[in-house]
């Protein structure tokens, strides 16, 4: 079992930075991999971001890569995700995963409750 509880969220003006938190407990968070998510209002969960357990390899989704940066400490079983030049399209709830699994694809079985991303224009 696996719980994830997300922070650092707020509201930014455009062309800003956020680094969101994502806290892990359980024995097992070592050995999932670790991915960001965002639902805007009135769309549709999407993928942003993953990193695998081992930290070897990471995935992001074409609209954030070169902006958004994802990472992990093992040892304080946290993950981040860095987030640069932020855009309004940016703005959505986003939520940290685990999963076995390292895809792009929703269906993580693990998930936070999600942290508000506000950018103003």
């Amino acid at each position: 079992q696996v719980q994830l509880v997300e922070s650092g969220g707020g509201l930014v003006q455009a062309g800003g930075s956020l680094r969101l938190t994502c806290a892990a407990s359980g024995r097992t968070f070592s050995t999932h991999h670790m991915g960001w998510f965002r639902q805007a209002p009135g769309k549709e969960r999407e993928f942003v971001a993953a990193i695998t357990w081992s930290r070897t390899g990471t995935i992001y989704a074409d609209s954030v890569e070169g902006r958004f940066t994802i990472s992990r400490d093992s040892a304080k079983n946290t993950g981040y995700l860095q987030m640069n030049s932020l855009k309004p399209e940016d703005t959505a709830v986003y939520y940290c995963a685990a999963h076995t699994m390292f895809t792009k694809a929703t269906t993580w079985r693990y998930w936070g409750q999600g942290t508000q991303v506000t950018v103003s224009s």
